[in-house]
């Protein structure tokens, strides 16, 4: 699969879905992990992540939104519970992205919400677990993404094969300059 993702959080303030979080994180594959104005210490978060996520993939600490530094071309998605978010189903993953997920009880931060290129929403009736809706929000994407075979219109039905992968034509990047 194209492409990268990352998956962070703003104003978390409690280890264990931090460190579910980061679990998840680690099993979907995310690239790096971040953390803004954490309430918490993220090595409080062990408790809850088993895997021993931050051996694995790199994890920033930020202590103010104006520090967040993000690779060129990443699209900041943030995930907001409020009308004017696209539901998670209808949302078309940039193929950089960075999430970030606010904290527990409460909203991302005006200067976080400036920052954000897109806002995505999982359509539930109301907000769910900070740990689970990042797990969510990272099965979506893996889903839309197009790894996967199509699901059958019938459970009794055969599922299709995975999509073979294509490779395109060969695409010569020229320096700026060269003729």
């Amino acid at each position: 699969m194209r492409g990268f993702f990352a998956i962070g959080v703003e104003g978390i303030s409690k280890p264990m879905n931090l460190g579910n979080l980061m679990r998840s994180a680690h099993a979907f594959g995310a690239s790096f992990f971040f953390v803004v104005a954490p309430a918490v210490s993220t090595r409080e978060a062990r408790h809850a992540d088993t895997s021993d996520s931050p051996n694995h993939l790199p994890l920033y600490t930020y202590d103010t939104v104006g520090e967040l530094v993000l690779p060129r071309g990443c699209a900041l998605v943030g995930v907001e519970f409020t009308p004017d978010a696209i539901d998670l189903p209808s949302f078309y993953h940039p193929s950089a992205a960075a999430y970030v997920l606010g904290p527990e009880r409460g909203s991302l931060s005006p200067a976080m919400t400036a920052r954000c290129d897109h806002f995505v929403k999982i359509p539930t009736k109301f907000c769910i677990n900070l740990g689970v809706a990042g797990a969510v929000l990272m099965y979506d994407r893996q889903l839309s993404r197009g790894k996967f075979a199509r699901r059958p219109v019938n459970p009794r039905s055969p599922a299709d094969a995975p999509p073979r992968h294509v490779r395109g034509r060969q695409i010569i990047r020229r320096q700026q300059g060269e003729a």
